[in-house]
């Protein structure tokens, strides 16, 4: 029976090239001469910091614009509050990767809604769409990246005929 995965990933590799290019365009702006700023990517988590809130403002737009042109989606972005100290502001960004719980029983739901002929069952951090018919788990496929799907980044792995 044909079947595929859902999964919520990106490259690991591909965001820390994107923190590393993110970094070089802040030493080289205008706007940011004299100023201490800097990006730093700690497993999952980027941490900005930089001297006031709107300069934070300005490295997260930067940042984002560098993920997207990796070919990261932005929606994985998990932006935290700004902390700000003195002198210093920082701000973390964790990069999500996974679908937890509560989003996965989410993504089921909506298929099982859809009355498709597919089984969905969660498998840890992905969801497993079975179907007796390959155009089933197209339309599956077309369901949730269409309008009103979850605002999470999806990619299907594994399909298998």
């Amino acid at each position: 029976m044909p079947s595929f995965d859902i999964v919520s990933e990106f490259d690991k590799h591909e965001a820390s090239n994107a923190v590393d290019q993110a970094n070089r365009e802040i030493q080289t702006r205008f706007d940011f001469k004299g100023v201490t700023a800097s990006f730093e990517l700690n497993g999952e988590t980027a941490s900005l910091e930089a001297e006031v809130d709107f300069q934070l403002k300005q490295m997260l737009e930067v940042l984002r614009n560098k993920l997207i042109a990796r070919g990261i989606d932005a929606r994985c972005m998990d932006i935290k509050d700004p902390v700000l100290s003195g002198v210093r502001a920082r701000q973390e960004v964790v990069l999500k990767q996974g679908l937890d719980q509560k989003e996965a029983k989410e993504i089921v739901k909506r298929i099982k809604d859809s009355k498709l002929k597919v089984q969905a069952q969660i498998q840890g951090e992905k969801v497993r769409v079975t179907g007796k018919k390959r155009d089933d788990l197209q339309a599956v496929m077309a369901l949730l990246k269409g309008e009103g799907g979850p605002d999470l980044p999806l990619q299907f792995d594994n399909f298998r005929d």
